[in-house]
């Protein structure tokens, strides 16, 4: 009984061991992947910001607009990035914000919103990219209920197979399209389940 226990265990713990090296990508006709009919020509951030809205998320280019957005929602509380700060600094003046620049997981309640970096977006979904290279915290993207995503310009991809030949080789990459969202009971979509119920794109 001890040898079957550790066998099991010993698979379990190989299961969670990070991987060396990341998975191969998938073979896939790119132009079936994407709706060229669809994006050829587009702007991908004006694609991106209409394609953000259609899956419920916020898009903004003004940080002054996204802090009279947080305002008047009540989330008065949260953690930016610390290398996000000094650029958002003079748009949080006022003295009604309390902005922390260390996620404290014990007191994961007391954050209304989280603000990182992102490693880029899809315009063709509306997609936010996450990764561990560029999220200071990943908790403080996915724990409160307003994630701000700051996205640049240059990181706004036309399309999936783009982001996925530029994003690199970290081994962990989120896709966020628009607020976490289920249907499991009943079939009624809620948001807010899994993860943030508000999902913004700052795009600088």
């Amino acid at each position: 009984m001890t040898d079957d226990r550790e066998a099991i265990l010993s698979r379990v713990r190989g299961a969670l061991t990070p991987l060396r090296d990341r998975a191969p990508l998938p073979a896939y006709d790119s132009e079936i992947a994407v709706m060229r009919n669809l994006i050829t020509g587009r702007d991908p951030v004006e694609l991106f910001i209409e394609r953000t809205r259609r899956v419920s998320g916020v898009a903004f280019t003004d940080p002054a607009l996204l802090v009279a957005h947080l305002r008047a929602g009540g989330w008065l509380r949260g953690y930016c990035d610390p290398v996000l700060w000094p650029q958002l600094a003079p748009h949080f003046a006022g003295g009604d914000f309390r902005v922390e620049f260390e996620f404290d997981r014990t007191r994961v309640d007391d954050y209304a919103f989280g603000i990182t970096r992102a490693a880029g977006a899809i315009a063709e979904s509306g997609t936010i990219v996450l990764n561990d290279a560029t999220t200071s915290r990943r908790l403080a993207a996915l724990a409160p209920w307003v994630h701000v995503a700051v996205v640049g310009h240059a990181t706004i991809f036309s399309d999936i197979s783009q982001a996925v030949a530029a994003l690199g080789a970290d081994r962990n990459v989120i896709w966020c399209t628009g607020p976490s969202k289920t249907a499991d009971v009943e079939g009624i979509l809620i948001e807010g389940v899994h993860g943030p119920g508000t999902q913004i794109a700052l795009i600088v």
